[in-house]
């Protein structure tokens, strides 16, 4: 994938067919170390160790359509081509975290890319649902919590077609105020 925010939505998606209700997405730019860590949380159905262990073989996956799951697999394997790693923690009944460190500065990673659509398509996609934002570059801060946006709201649905685009430019504006 040419966008880290890919392998988020795709992480995210992950959480959504594990029963997330939350799914927290952090991503967090440390200058003075040069990484890049990105972590998505949700409170899903979770995953005993060993499940967790081997969700990074692409011939391990939870879906009946396909026989490989490559979501996991690539997004390690870009961490990794970074000079960073993925790690995976989740425990039965209480969620999943995934979490993947990038050297920032690295020739190779990726660009954070469109968080705005990918935030659109998720909220969008799954209005019941919550999904929380925070990206951190040095002091600075965007935040961004579905659940904020549906209190403002008096009832009208996050797929609405103008509180899309509204989701879409709050993030957008957000990303660009810190440089993305």
């Amino acid at each position: 994938m040419r966008e880290l925010s890919m392998h988020i939505l795709d992480i995210a998606q992950n959480s959504i067919a594990a029963g997330a209700k939350m799914v927290r997405i952090d991503v967090v730019e440390d200058h003075a170390a040069d990484t890049m860590t990105i972590t998505v949380a949700d409170d899903g159905s979770g995953m005993d160790a060993w499940t967790a262990q081997r969700i990074r073989d692409p011939f391990v996956t939870s879906r009946t359509t396909r026989e490989v799951g490559l979501g996991i697999p690539l997004f390690a394997a870009a961490a990794e081509r970074c000079g960073g790693g993925l790690e995976i923690i989740s425990a039965p009944g209480v969620g999943t975290t995934v979490r993947a460190v990038f050297q920032l500065s690295h020739l190779d990673r990726a660009p954070l890319g469109d968080m705005a659509s990918t935030l659109v398509a998720l909220s969008v996609c799954n209005p019941d649902m919550d999904f929380v934002y925070n990206r951190v570059q040095g002091d600075e801060s965007f935040h961004f919590d579905t659940r904020v946006i549906r209190a403002e709201l008096d009832g009208v649905p996050l797929n609405h077609p103008e509180v899309a685009a509204f989701i879409h430019d709050y993030v957008e504006q957000g990303g660009r105020r810190l440089g993305q």
